[in-house]
């Protein structure tokens, strides 16, 4: 009998997501729908041959990997996975299969979060609900500047969104270039510029180690007092202290961030009482769409590889 663990199914929602009878009658599952922290990984999944992986909300490290002596497929939902030591799932023989995704539901999310700051729909809504009326005052979209932090897949179509809203839209990012800049009718200009500029900053970059920590106190210190930033990429790319900092102080007016340094985040952090942030679980892909492909092709791999014929490898043995 081959175990195998879903991890970190939040919602309760992945045996329904796809036909997982398509590996009976040979397999045994354990859906985990908390989230198990890092002292417990050993001990909770030792007994397991197959791990299905969410994302990267359990990091699985090299003293982990090794630990886990039975593990033999490692399949993460995306093609990427940063919290996955790959050198060292090779090395212990461990197969990793990753699945295939969607942009769209990301940058969606990334409009919300922007909606949300300039119509304070947040607030209002808490206001509303308490028997007050029309407490604040919003902004429009139209006529300010949106500045893109990388003009990838996800950075493209929130540029797009907001040319349509009839925003003047720049970006920059280390290697963007006037032709790609051109391509989606975006003025590629310098990383002083985006941050002096932005009424409204959307970061969509890859956690790389020259990412980690590029928006720091320096950055956000030559925003205007009246901007907003909002990260749906990666937490460490922002300096959590310094943007803190920026928002007590007033050195811009708020933040949309759906992502951070840890996930889930402690009760105990500070962006959970500033009043001029709006705050997301990490939600930028989970919908019922996005989730389906996940969880289908998660069945996919690991019915190719208990055939002997690993699918959609990213490490090969």
């Amino acid at each position: 009998m081959v175990k195998i663990a879903i991890l970190d199914d939040y919602q309760g929602v992945s045996l329904s997501m796809a036909d997982w009878s398509l590996l009976q009658p040979n397999v045994n599952l354990e859906v985990f729908t908390e989230w198990l922290h890092p002292n417990s990984l050993a001990e909770r999944l030792y007994e397991f041959d197959i791990i299905a992986a969410m994302r990267e909300r359990t990091v699985f490290n090299r003293t982990l990997l090794k630990k886990l002596t039975n593990l033999k497929l490692l399949v993460t939902t995306g093609m990427r996975n940063t919290s996955i030591d790959m050198d060292a799932a090779k090395e212990f023989g461990i197969q990793v299969s990753g699945t295939s995704g969607s942009s769209h539901s990301t940058a969606e999310l990334t409009w919300g979060l922007i909606l949300s700051l300039a119509k304070n729909i947040p607030s209002e809504d808490r206001s509303i609900r308490s028997g007050s009326w029309q407490t604040s005052l919003g902004i429009d979209l139209e006529g300010k500047v949106l500045g893109v932090m990388g003009l990838g897949r996800l950075g493209a179509k929130v540029a797009t969104i907001g040319l349509a809203f009839g925003m003047s839209v720049i970006a920059w990012s280390q290697n963007l270039t006037e032709e790609r800049a051109s391509e989606f009718g975006v003025k590629l200009v310098s990383k002083d510029t985006l941050f002096s500029e932005s009424d409204f900053l959307s970061i969509h970059l890859q956690l790389s180690d020259r990412t980690i920590g590029l928006v720091g106190s320096l950055e956000l210190g030559i925003m205007k007092p009246t901007a907003y930033i909002v990260n749906t990429s990666r937490g460490p790319i922002i300096d959590t202290n310094s943007l803190q900092q920026a928002l007590k102080n007033g050195t811009i007016r708020g933040a949309g961030l759906d992502v951070f340094d840890m996930e889930p985040i402690p009760l105990d952090n500070e962006y959970l009482v500033l009043k001029n942030t709006v705050l997301t679980p990490h939600v930028g892909y989970v919908t019922e769409e996005v989730y389906k492909v996940f969880y289908s092709e998660t069945v996919e791999d690991i019915k190719h590889w208990l055939d002997g014929k690993p699918l959609r490898v990213l490490n090969n043995l």
